[in-house]
C-alpha cells in the first residue's frame, strides 16, 4: 500500500501570530514562500499517483512552490471553520473563557461565511477525503499527497489512525512540513511527522 503524505501550507501572517485562520483566504508570507520552496527537493524524485489540495490560496501556492503541479482541489480539505473565532487568537479567547479548547469546546457561530464547525463535522470531511484516496493508496501505484491546513490535517491523521476527531489535538503540526501516514503489517501508522527536507 502506498503512503499518504500530508503537507501543511507555509506560514501566513495569521499563522505566525496565532490567529485562527479557517476560510479567510490569505497569502503566504515571504517565510511561508521559502518554506514551500524548501519542500521541493522532497518531491523532486517522487511521482505521486494523486495530489489533492485545499482550494485556499495558501495551500495551492504551497503545492505549486513545492513542485506539486496539477493538484486537484477538494472543498473537503478546507481548514476548520472557526466561526465567530475566525481571526482571533487562543489567548484572546481565554480572556473570557479561561479553559477554552477548540478540540472540546468548539466555536461560536460567525457570519454567513463562517458558520463554524465542531470536531465531528471536521472529522466527517476528513473521512470523506480518506474514502476518496483509499482506492489510490490500495492500488500501490504511487503515494497520495494532500496539501492543506494544520487543524484539518491533525483531524485527518486521527481519523486515519482510527481515533476520534478530537484526538487530533495530540499531533502538533508545523507550517511548511511533510508528514507521512503509512501502514505496518496492515495497520495504519505515522511513519514521519513535521519533516523538513
Amino acid at each position: 500500500m502506498s503512503d499518504l503524505l500530508l503537507v501543511r501550507h507555509g506560514e501566513t501572517e495569521w499563522s505566525a501570530n496565532g490567529r485562527h485562520t479557517g476560510r479567510t483566504d490569505i497569502p503566504l508570507t515571504a517565510r511561508g514562500v521559502e518554506e514551500a520552496i524548501s519542500l521541493a527537493p522532497f518531491f523532486l524524485d517522487r511521482h505521486p499517483a494523486l495530489v489533492m489540495a485545499s482550494p485556499l490560496r495558501r495551500a495551492l501556492a504551497t503545492a505549486d512552490l513545492a513542485g506539486l503541479t496539477g493538484s486537484a482541489t477538494d472543498p473537503d480539505l478546507y481548514e476548520w471553520d472557526y466561526g465567530g473565532y475566525e481571526g482571533v487568537t487562543t489567548n484572546e479567547i481565554r480572556k473570557t473563557t479561561p479553559d477554552w479548547s477548540l478540540w472540546t469546546d468548539g466555536v461560536p457561530p460567525g457570519d454567513a461565511a463562517h458558520p463554524g464547525e465542531n470536531a465531528a463535522q471536521v472529522g466527517a470531511r476528513a473521512d470523506r477525503a480518506l474514502a476518496r484516496v483509499a482506492p489510490v493508496l490500495r492500488a500501490d501505484d504511487g503515494d497520495v499527497v494532500i496539501v492543506a491546513h494544520g487543524h484539518f490535517l491533525r483531524v485527518l491523521t486521527a481519523r486515519y489512525l482510527g481515533l476520534e476527531p478530537e484526538n487530533g489535538r495530540l499531533f502538533l503540526l508545523r507550517t511548511g512540513t511533510v508528514s507521512t501516514l503509512s501502514t505496518e503489517h496492515g495497520l495504519p501508522v505515522i511513519a514521519g511527522w513535521n519533516t523538513r527536507p
